[in-house]
């Protein structure tokens, strides 16, 4: 995959594949958000073990990518089911998070620009981002890329003392129509970038 063209402050950005080997990097970027943030509505930030099954367990279907700068991972990105039901299966989730010292530094947009093309070749057709709010920075983020809102879920989680409302961010993927009838979505392994499998 291919890195952005500008520099950060810091050095080049450097988007791949995630592996199993880093999930102790992409837990350190996690749990402060689990323990200190309402951000995710997780109480208690996933162990090395349970993050690394989680990676494993997405890239069989969908895709889980970090980005790297001088060799560190400094945030990561992924798609998720939407719903379970068998009709939502054209629609994702997606999510990402990044590490304190790496925010507002375009590794937010590096990440999208490899997972959205992704998923345009998998076949979805929708992809929403759920943000708790307030959080500028990430409404920001999802409707410079095109991701508009569509709704509120009031006071939908308790978390640190309060209770907090879900925006809803939708991006249609595809161009033009939708397809009238779609085929399944491609798994990530048939679609991923051969140098990173």
């Amino acid at each position: 995959m291919t890195p952005p063209a500008a520099p950060s402050p810091a050095g080049l950005l450097r988007v791949r594949v995630a592996t199993g080997e880093d999930a102790a990097a992409i837990a350190a970027i996690y749990a402060p958000v689990v323990r200190d943030t309402p951000i995710s509505f997780e109480l208690d930030p996933p162990d090395v073990a349970t993050m690394r099954q989680r990676v494993l367990d997405t890239l069989k279907l969908r895709p889980w990518l970090v980005c790297e700068r001088g060799g560190a991972v400094v945030g990561y990105a992924y798609a998720a089911t939407h719903r379970e039901r068998a009709a939502y299966q054209w629609c994702v989730e997606t999510s990402v998070y990044i590490a304190a010292e790496a925010r507002r530094q375009g590794v937010g947009r590096a990440l999208y620009a490899e997972l959205l093309p992704l998923l345009v070749r998998q076949g979805y057709v929708h992809a929403y981002a759920g943000i708790t709010l307030p959080n500028a920075a990430s409404v920001g983020l999802h409707e410079a890329l095109g991701f508009r809102p569509v709704g509120i879920y009031k006071a939908i989680g308790f978390k640190l003392g309060a209770w907090h409302d879900v925006g809803w961010w939708d991006l249609p993927l595809p161009r033009g129509k939708l397809p009238p009838e779609p085929a399944a979505p491609v798994p990530f392994p048939l679609v991923a970038p051969s140098d990173q499998t």
